[in-house]
């Protein structure tokens, strides 16, 4: 069969475009054709796959879209596929990946001019062609709260939805090759980093910086006491512009505590130097990034909208903050982590046993069979 892939964008670092790339190379293996539309591609190009860029026109990111989703509607007519499988919402579907949350529940939140504004009115249309009640297509998503959510707005019949589990890669693991290796990896990183074995490390993974809440980690940091607050080290990984966040760490007197990093490959090596990970994330439907710090054994303080918070709360394996979020709770939560030596160490154990018990491993896998199981019924 040939299976065409529609993504607006793709970078190596992004959550969505790993999980997109995944899921792609899993039905290939299994003998289908893949052809990806896409404005622009950064990285390396998968091989034996059609790779079909889309002309980028457009002042605004929604004008952009609308006429990325014209074109590719255009192109798939003159030449027909047997499933037109999407990660960004767009009419024309077969299948979509929602990897991100419910746009009319935010629009509903926000005030009469934005709700009127032509990017508003442009999402709201294009997240209606997929989940209205009269559109065939069939959805995948990470958590239940996105059924619950989509549903609420769209009446979205049941039946459409399939549960995916987590997808990260097995070298997350903490025991992934053998009982010391995580250990061995630590020190190496540490070392390698200027890290002292009695600093305490804090990651933040993610490629957006507003959304995953940086400007609320660096608050928490700067009101430690003075002692913990030396103690701290704070290693940022992500694909985005620090340079607001660098003069925010300045204004708090912390520069020496913070360390920026661009998306990278090496990210389980960060996780086995980090004693925690912090996500106070403003948005966040799922955050793959909350299971790859259980299975390589870290720690994690969550806001609680994240999707996959409850994976901390049913790991017993850090703290999930309350909503609506309240930076008071993210201080105290993070100096209650650093200073409680015992409870750190649980945390630290549950999240390994969680990792060794739970699939967080089979995302490809499940998506592939749904898309191939969808093409079968067409």
């Amino acid at each position: 069969m040939q299976l065409a892939f529609c993504i607006y964008n793709y970078f190596p670092f992004g959550g969505l475009q790993r999980d997109f790339l995944q899921i792609a190379k899993n039905c290939q293996a299994r003998g289908h054709q893949i052809r990806i539309y896409v404005m622009s591609w950064q990285g390396e190009r998968p091989a034996q796959m059609d790779i079909v860029m889309v002309p980028r026109k457009g002042l605004t990111n929604h004008s952009r879209n609308q006429h990325y989703a014209n074109w590719v509607t255009k192109h798939l007519h003159a030449n027909p596929v047997d499933l037109v499988v999407g990660f960004n919402k767009m009419p024309g579907l077969d299948v979509y990946f929602a990897g991100d949350t419910c746009f009319a529940a935010k629009a509903a939140k926000k005030g009469f001019f934005y709700r009127h504004s032509k990017r508003c009115k442009h999402y709201l249309a294009f997240e209606d062609a997929v989940f209205n009640s009269y559109s065939q297509t069939q959805i995948m998503v990470l958590t239940k709260q996105q059924i619950n959510d989509f549903k609420h707005y769209y009446q979205t019949d049941t039946e459409r939805f399939y549960l995916l589990p987590p997808g990260i890669a097995l070298n997350r693991k903490y025991h992934q090759h053998g009982d010391h290796d995580a250990e061995n990896r630590r020190q190496l990183f540490r070392e390698s980093n200027q890290i002292k074995p009695d600093d305490f490390v804090i990651v933040q993974i993610g490629s957006d910086f507003k959304r995953k809440g940086v400007d609320r980690s660096l608050r928490a940091i700067a009101a430690l006491p003075p002692p913990l607050r030396r103690k701290v080290v704070y290693l940022v990984l992500g694909q985005a512009n620090p340079a607001a966040y660098q003069k925010l760490a300045k204004q708090l007197h912390i520069t020496d505590q913070v360390r920026f990093f661009a998306g990278r490959n090496d990210v389980p090596d960060f996780l086995f130097a980090a004693d925690l990970l912090v996500h106070p994330a403003r948005q966040e439907a799922a955050g793959m990034v909350l299971v790859e710090a259980l299975a390589a054994g870290v720690p994690v303080i969550v806001s609680g909208i994240s999707g996959y918070a409850y994976h901390i709360k049913e790991a017993n394996a850090g703290i999930v903050l309350s909503e609506p979020y309240d930076q008071h709770q993210l201080n105290s939560a993070l100096q209650h982590a650093i200073t409680d030596k015992p409870l750190l160490a649980t945390w630290h154990q549950n999240a390994i046993n969680y990792g060794d018990q739970t699939d967080l491993y089979h995302l490809a896998d499940r998506a592939a069979e749904i898309i191939l199981g969808c093409a079968h019924h067409e």
